[in-house]
């Protein structure tokens, strides 16, 4: 039953295997692999598994800070926020299943990155999404959107975890291939983190959770692979999620680890029970021995393959404590759940796989998993552009049409037909969803934990190196904006194929660019996902490095948003404006360009500014100086001006700009912020700011119900509130 159904050399092709990776098994085993140990290999030495690609490069992140507990390696990062109490977090991709099965594709992501976050030992208390897609023309785009979006709502709101925060692009470049990155974050003790290594040898494994069915097999190799016009026949690997039992399954596994009976856990995620047995072995240093006969199936007549690479969801595999084996099964079984122990923890520093009285898997650990491949491949830097000012870029022939395209653009226009779907307020802690970041109390405080997604993927296509500075900036101004103090991220690098070394190039390039602002602004990387392989016939899409970015707000009282603004209010704008235009949206608009086609150079991020000056407005929202801020990002200070007119229904009046007026309206500078102050603060902030060596304008004032800029656009803010609102639910019906 476990040999080979074809040559080998056949199957380990199938199985995404190259020539010199079979034979490297074979001199590991010393022998011919069966269909067990060569689906085993073929699913731990996936891209997905492995990181044979990236492990090299995503070595130059820097991982610790004074806060970090836990950095890469677990199944989430933790932090410290104080008061004996960690925060833990994780974003994973699930593209791949998404355009294959929206609903179930998004619904499973959800449902496995809450179980990374529980898996250590916490409450989830917060969903993010980042969501991209196609053209908005495109024959798929409209029903993929419907179909992620179902089921993100669908998975997250039975679950009981609300959805805070997140980003929804549309562009050409995901024509083949959408991006669907969902990230959670959990709060626990700090003295009560869960770990998934084995902590001996001896000891009794335990599987509990959902039935394995044949869902997901090989999930993981499909997620290692590019996309072609067959792609939709890949469907049955894609995994079926139940949220209801994703919820009794969190109840379950924190009363297990409250009982005292927990030695070391881990989810069963991508590769399954395969992927989760070994890497508890792993990093227990020694065996693991499993029988496959004791696994609870909801199928008949499973084969030890499918068993072992099924990725059937809600499912995880615990360590027990010596004598805690019946009080496990108790625990489990009162939530309804199935358990069973299958096997035991060795000395033998292999995984052992039995099935039916035979032994179906003999391999040795360490090539599993630290001695997977890991490749350096080709890279070529990408072309340099030059930057482009607004002196070389004509203004707009009518600024009033071109104000209404920035806030109707389908990547700015207001995403509510989206985040309506999403249940933002259950557990009745969260205090914002609204502007720069969400904000989540930590329950029974005072303190919040402010979260953010944020990707500019045509800065990355632009200038790898320049984007993923502004990548990780963007998300610390975002934490910064509504007075939390950033602690660190965790990513998700979505890129095409690495064998081609222009993509390479640009993987690198983002890396080298997010390690240098994450060292530069003490905002480590504690975890994270790769995602490669995200190209359908030879056409890839942009790079999209997204960052998920936490931060601790001391006191709820010192909280700042888009809210707030109220007539006779000063408009002030901190940071220097010099109208850079280069890959920026009013650029892309003008000339009808896409995230890969929009011309020059990214503005330029200047580290030290950046943090000069977040560190200048996080002291103002301390000191009570102002409680409306936002940064300023895709469209510049116009965009900005709209979002605090729009979130407060009151009009704004920019005044005459002291450069090219498309430059210092749309031009999207970096570090910079717009802060809106009462009349009577405005002369004090601009003292302060002098004292800080930090520049600070004002720009204008509140009142009215028009927004306009001398010398530009003037137009009531119904007219714009309707641009901005209709776009999406206009393009959904």
């Amino acid at each position: 039953m476990n040999a080979p159904t074809k040559p080998i050399e056949e199957l380990a092709t199938e199985f995404g295997l190259t020539v010199e990776e079979l034979g490297t098994i074979r001199k590991r085993l010393n022998r011919e692999p069966n269909l067990v140990e060569l689906g085993v290999f073929s699913v731990m030495w996936s891209e997905h598994c492995s990181y044979k690609s990236s492990r090299i490069h995503l070595a130059k992140f820097p991982t610790d800070n004074e806060h970090v507990i836990q950095g890469p390696g677990e199944n989430a990062g933790v932090i410290d926020i104080g008061d004996g109490q960690a925060a833990i977090f994780k974003m994973e991709s699930h593209n791949h299943p998404s355009f294959i099965e929206p609903y179930q594709g998004a619904a499973t992501g959800v449902g496995g990155i809450l179980r990374d976050v529980f898996t250590m030992g916490a409450r989830p208390v917060a969903l993010l999404n980042a969501l991209r897609f196609g053209a908005p023309d495109h024959p798929k785009t409209k029903r993929l959107v419907k179909g992620v979006v179902a089921g993100i709502g669908g998975y997250g709101n039975c679950v009981g975890v609300p959805t805070v925060a997140g980003e929804v692009n549309f562009d050409p470049g995901y024509n083949g291939n959408i991006l669907v990155n969902a990230m959670a974050v959990g709060l626990a003790d700090a003295d009560k983190i869960f770990y998934s290594a084995a902590p001996g040898v001896g000891l009794k494994v335990m599987y509990f959770g959902s039935k394995t069915g044949r869902d997901g097999i090989h999930g993981a190799t499909m997620a290692s692979a590019e996309f072609d016009d067959a792609s939709e026949e890949k469907r049955p690997t894609v995994q079926v999620g139940d949220p209801f039992t994703e919820k009794l399954l969190i109840e379950a596994t924190l009363e297990l680890m409250a009982s005292g009976a927990v030695a070391a856990i881990q989810d069963m995620g991508a590769a399954g029970l395969t992927c989760s047995s070994v890497e508890m072995a792993d990093k227990g240093d020694c065996g693991i021995e499993i029988d496959l006969d004791l696994v609870p199936q909801r199928e008949d007549n499973m084969t030890a393959y499918e068993m072992m690479l099924s990725e059937s969801q809600e499912r995880m595999l615990v360590i027990l404590k010596p004598g805690m084996e019946q009080t496990g099964l108790e625990i489990i079984q009162k939530w309804g759940l199935d358990a069973a122990v299958i096997g035991e923890t060795t000395d033998s520093k292999h995984m052992v796989v039995k099935h039916q009285g035979e032994v179906v898997c003999d391999v040795p650990i360490r090539p599993l998993s630290d001695d997977a491949p890991k490749l350096d491949r080709p890279h070529t830097p990408t072309p340099v552009r030059e930057p482009v000012i607004a002196d070389e870029v004509s203004g707009p022939a009518d600024w009033n049409k071109s104000l209404i395209e920035i806030v109707s653009h389908p990547n700015m226009a207001s995403k509510r037909w989206v985040w309506t779907q999403y249940d933002r307020s259950v557990m009745n802690d969260t205090i914002t969803t609204a502007g720069n970041a969400g904000l989540v109390r930590v329950h029974g405080t005072d303190k919040a934990l402010a979260m953010t997604s944020d990707c500019t993927p045509r800065y990355c296509v632009a200038a790898p190196y320049e984007g993923g500075k502004q990548v990780v900036a963007e998300a610390w101004r975002n934490l910064t904006a509504v007075g939390a103090t950033p602690i660190a991220i965790t990513d998700n690098l979505n890129f095409g194929n690495p064998e081609r070394p222009d993509v390479m190039g640009q993987f690198v390039g983002c890396i080298e660019g997010m390690a240098e602002a994450c060292k530069a602004l003490n905002f480590p990387v504690i975890s994270g996902n790769v995602s490669l392989y995200n190209e359908t016939n030879g056409v890839g899409i942009p790079p999209t490095p997204v960052v998920g970015g936490v931060g601790v707000l001391a006191n709820l009282e010192d909280r700042a948003s888009v809210q707030g603004l109220r007539g006779g209010d000063v408009l002030m704008v901190i940071g220097e404006t010099h109208g850079h235009l280069g890959a920026s949206l009013y650029l892309q608009i003008q000339k009808g360009q896409t995230f890969a086609t929009v011309e020059g150079a990214p503005p330029p991020v200047d580290l030290t500014v950046e943090k000069r000056n977040g560190d200048f407005v996080r002291q103002l929202i301390a000191e009570g100086h102002t409680r409306t801020v936002t940064d300023l990002s895709d469209g510049g200070l116009a965009a900005a001006a709209c979002d605090l007119a729009l979130a407060n229904d009151v009009g704004l009046r920019l005044a005459p700009a002291p450069i090219a007026a498309h430059g210092w309206l749309y031009g999207e500078d970096q570090g910079r912020y717009l802060l809106a102050l009462r009349p009577d603060a405005a002369q004090a902030v601009l003292a302060l700011a002098t004292e800080a060596g930090v520049p600070a304008e004002i720009v204008g004032e509140a009142g009215g119900d028009r927004l306009t800029a001398a010398g530009a656009f003037d137009l009531p803010l119904a007219e714009v509130k309707a641009a901005y609102e209709n776009w999406m639910p206009e393009y959904m019906k």
